[in-house]
Order: structure tokens, then C-alpha cells, then sequence
């Protein structure tokens, strides 16, 4: 097994059988929707604009802690915001399945074979159609399920009661409160009974608060599976500190959670989430995209796209010479901040955006995070007497200055796409189809493949998640003859790219 400073690459990982014989039956599995799918869709759709989901305002004055909610088997192992939503939510489940082909194929093909069962498995991430439709995919595979969430904004009621009407036991509500995040997360892990074996986060909080409340239970854990850039960075502090419990697979850093959810998932969000919130027009504007990683490259595109005049900051200088290859130009946040029309960051530090910042910005500045944290714009900074804080609509403020000149912030600084809009599924069927093939490698890992430590994919699996999602696309793939394969030296069946190799 190699080892690269701290991130380890699981070349021993042993492709299952049903895995194998699932590559050859997967355009099975793939095809479009069928008739009923998209009579689901219209009538979904189409009664939207008739019926509503939304409770009345007596309801939304209510805290969810506070009522008592039974879904139709008589279980109140949930706390969602109105368990009477669960129908709409079953409707958007179904509309995320048919753009999610390899979930629903693996959920088909090894169903049988239950490659997680006896798994117990919590969960925090952002609850999504998407999500759930992971999370029942983990449910046929074997596995007993806990979720919480891991925003505070980004959870979709109707789909949080779907899933507490199926029998998984959610707490999560759009708009909960700092201590209500923490008590969903402690409601999930902390019950009579029942003690989880593994770990799905998102963001690093769910790992956090086991480390600091329940440490015992890592006796019984068998590994964690990260995917943002935020909960990895905590997992690989915790492996250099020698205080990493368990093994950990990093999904972040995996080739398809990079290459696909980073860049073309955030290249279509950001104008959704932008223009949902401000009803803006791009062409001509002056934007300012903090971070030039894969999340940042799909921005600039986009916006770019769009006609918009982008300006890029980086520390690093290969992404910062990227970005000027790409025909952006290279700055400091200073030297733009009182011409620019929208401020976004998207580089997973803190204080990117300060009070300083804030203050020099021109009047009507959007100001937004496409990071996973809130920590990236001082949002603290801005809670102060002298400036009048205005609520325009649902996760849109204006924050008022004494003279008069506000700017416009989005979600109070948390993560926009997720928090305001939606994403694009499919892309999200990539990294939710790596997550569940990352938790049965270390659910059924032999004892001593892995030891206390931060894994990446092995590039098979990588190779694996994206062949899967092919067929959709009627794409075909060249296959090597023996000859080729010997002159290149490799398998004719992957992986087809060393360890090494920048996609």
C-alpha cells in the first residue's frame, strides 16, 4: 500500500463480484425515464401551483422540538418540521431517482446480496431529495440509518417528513437555530439502544461532536466517510495529532467528487442560487470569486458565461496561474473590492471577507459563500449596534450602514447553492454513488487493510463510479486490444491512470 504524506491510496481494494458482473448489466439500469416517471414529474409539477406543502405561519411559529409527531406506523423517532409534507416529499424523491441511475442500479444489483447489513450507519449531511435517495439506497443495501443535517438552511422540509414517514429516523428542519443543530445531532447519535458503526459526514461536525461527547463509541465504529474539504482538513489535524480513532476514507479528494460535484455542480448552482436570491442580470457586472479550486473554476465559467467581468484571488500560485491562463485576471481583494458588484467566496478558509472588506464595499454589493463553512466572511463582525440588519425575503438580508449604504447578504454567509436553490442531480448521483461504495469498502475491509488513518479512493472505484453514469449518455468506451494494453503496460480493465495523475 502506497503512502503520500498523510493520504493513503487503497490499492488493495478488491473489486466485490457483484460489482463486477453489475458493470457488465448496468445499461440495464441506466435507461431514461420511463412513462410513469415522467407522469410522476408532471404531476408533481403541475400541482405545485394548486396545493401547498407549506405550513401556516401558526405552524411555523411552533418549534419542531416542541410537537409531538407520529408518522402513519406510530413511530416518533424523528423531529421534522411538519410530518404532513411527506406525500410532496415522496413526489421529489421520486423525480431525484430517475437522474440518480447508478444509486438506483446499485440499489437494484446488490439488494440481494445486503452488502451492508448489520451496518448502523449516522449520518450528517444536507437532507436533499438527492439525499434521501442515498439514504434508502444504504436501506436496501442492509444498513440501519440516523440522519441529521449538516446546514441549518439547506434541509428540505418535505423530504425530511418523507423520509421520517419511511421509518429513518431524521431530525433536521430548514431554519433551525445553532443549538437546535447541535440537539439533531446528539438526538441522532445519542439513543437507547442503538449505537452506530459507522459514519457518513459532511463538513466534519457529526465527527466532531462523537470525539467530544462519546468517545467510547469509537470502539465500535468501523471508519468514517468525509466529503467536504472542511471535514477532511479536521480529519487529517486528528490523524497528525495521533488522535484518529478509526480509519477514514476521504471522498472529497476523490477524482469524480472533484472533477464532477466541485466544478460542474457549482458551475450551474451558483447562477440558480444567485438569481432565485436577487433576480440579477450577470451581463456586464464586476464579480470577484475568492478561490480558484474546482468550486471557484465553476463559478468563473459560469459567470463568465454569462458576460460577466471576473476577477480572481488566490494564495496558490498554480491555481492562480490557472486562472490566468483561463483569461481571468489575477488580484487582491482590496484592489477590487469598492468597484465590484458581487463578492464570492469559495476557498474553505476563514475571514476571507472582513469587516474591512465589508465596510469599503459600494452600495447594493452582493455579497455570498459557496464554501462548505460559514466562517469565510465575517458575518460576526456585522452584528453590531450601528448597523440595521433587514430581511428582504427567505435568506436574503440587507445590512444597513449609518449612511445609508447597504449590501446584500446571502444566507447569512452560509453555503449558497444548497441554501437558497438546488443542484443539479445528476451530478449529485456521482458523489452519493462514491459515498456508498466508500462505506461498504470499509464496512467489509478485512481487519488490518486499514489502521487509524486518511484514505483516499482507490482509483479503480473512481474509475467505476464514472462508468457507471456513462450509459446515460449513450456514450461508448474504447476498450484496448492486449497489444495496447501490454505496450501501455496495464490492465485492459483499469485502473487506466496512475496514482500520481492530475485529471
Amino acid at each position: 500500500m502506497e503512502r503520500t504524506e498523510s493520504t493513503q491510496d487503497t490499492t488493495a481494494f478488491n473489486m466485490p463480484d457483484w460489482m463486477i458482473q453489475f458493470a457488465d448489466q448496468k445499461r440495464e439500469f441506466n435507461k431514461r425515464p420511463t412513462k410513469i416517471g415522467r407522469r410522476s414529474l408532471s404531476r408533481s409539477i403541475s400541482q405545485s401551483s394548486t396545493d401547498s406543502y407549506s405550513s401556516d405561519s401558526s405552524d411555523d411559529e411552533t418549534s419542531p422540538r416542541d410537537k409531538q409527531q407520529k408518522n402513519s406506523k406510530g413511530s416518533s423517532d424523528f423531529c421534522v418540521k411538519n410530518i404532513k409534507q411527506a406525500e410532496f416529499g415522496r413526489r421529489e424523491i421520486e423525480i431525484a431517482e430517475q437522474e440518480m441511475p447508478a444509486l438506483m442500479a446499485l440499489r437494484k444489483r446488490a439488494q440481494g446480496e445486503k452488502p451492508l447489513a448489520g451496518a448502523k450507519i449516522v449520518g450528517c449531511t444536507h437532507i436533499t431529495a438527492q439525499t434521501a435517495v442515498l439514504i434508502e439506497t444504504l436501506g436496501a443495501l442492509g444498513a440501519q440509518c440516523r440522519w441529521a443535517a449538516c446546514n441549518i438552511y439547506s434541509t428540505l422540509n418535505e423530504v425530511a417528513a418523507a423520509l421520517a414517514e419511511s421509518g429513518v429516523p431524521v431530525f433536521s428542519w430548514k431554519g433551525e437555530s445553532e443549538d437546535d443543530f447541535w440537539w439533531c445531532i446528539d438526538r441522532c447519535v445519542n439513543v437507547e439502544g442503538w449505537q452506530p458503526n459507522m459514519i457518513l459526514d459532511d463538513g466534519g461536525d457529526l465527527t466532531h461532536w462523537i470525539y467530544k461527547k462519546y468517545p467510547n463509541m469509537f470502539k465500535k465504529i468501523k471508519g468514517i466517510v468525509e466529503e467536504s474539504v472542511t471535514g477532511v482538513h479536521r480529519l487529517y489535524q486528528l490523524s497528525k495529532a495521533g488522535k484518529l480513532c478509526v480509519p477514514a476514507m476521504n471522498v472529497n479528494d476523490s477524482v469524480t467528487k472533484q472533477k464532477f460535484d466541485n466544478l460542474y455542480c457549482c458551475r450551474e448552482s451558483i447562477l440558480d442560487g444567485l438569481k432565485r436570491t436577487t433576480d440579477m442580470m450577470f451581463g456586464g457586472k464586476q464579480v470577484v470569486v475568492c478561490g480558484y479550486g474546482e468550486v471557484g473554476k465553476g463559478c468563473c465559467a459560469a459567470l463568465k458565461a454569462m458576460g460577466s467581468i471576473v476577477y480572481v484571488t488566490e494564495i496558490d500560485p498554480i491555481c492562480a496561474l490557472q486562472a490566468c491562463m483561463d483569461g481571468f485576471r489575477l488580484v487582491k481583494l482590496n484592489e477590487v473590492i469598492r468597484q465590484v458588484d458581487i463578492v464570492i467566496t469559495c476557498t474553505g478558509n476563514k475571514n476571507v471577507v472582513t469587516r474591512e472588506h465589508l465596510d469599503r464595499m459600494k452600495n447594493g454589493c452582493i455579497v455570498c459563500n459557496m464554501g462548505h463553512s460559514n466562517t469565510e466572511i465575517d458575518v460576526a463582525s456585522l452584528r453590531t449596534p450601528e448597523l440595521t440588519w433587514e430581511r428582504v425575503r427567505s435568506q436574503v438580508d440587507h445590512v444597513i450602514w449609518p449612511d445609508g449604504k447597504r449590501i446584500v447578504l446571502l444566507a447569512e454567509g452560509r453555503l449558497l447553492n444548497l441554501s437558497c436553490s438546488t443542484v443539479p442531480t445528476f451530478v449529485l448521483s456521482i458523489t452519493a454513488t462514491t459515498q456508498a461504495l466508500a462505506l461498504i469498502e470499509l464496512y467489509n475491509a478485512p481487519e488490518g487493510r486499514y489502521k487509524q488513518d486518511v484514505y483516499l479512493l482507490p482509483k479503480k472505484m473512481d474509475e467505476y463510479v464514472a462508468s457507471l453514469h456513462l450509459p446515460t449518455f449513450d456514450a461508448h468506451l474504447t476498450e484496448l486490444s492486449d497489444e495496447q494494453a501490454k505496450y501501455l503496460g496495464l490492465n485492459k480493465n483499469g485502473p487506466f491512470k496512475p496514482n500520481y495523475y492530475r485529471y
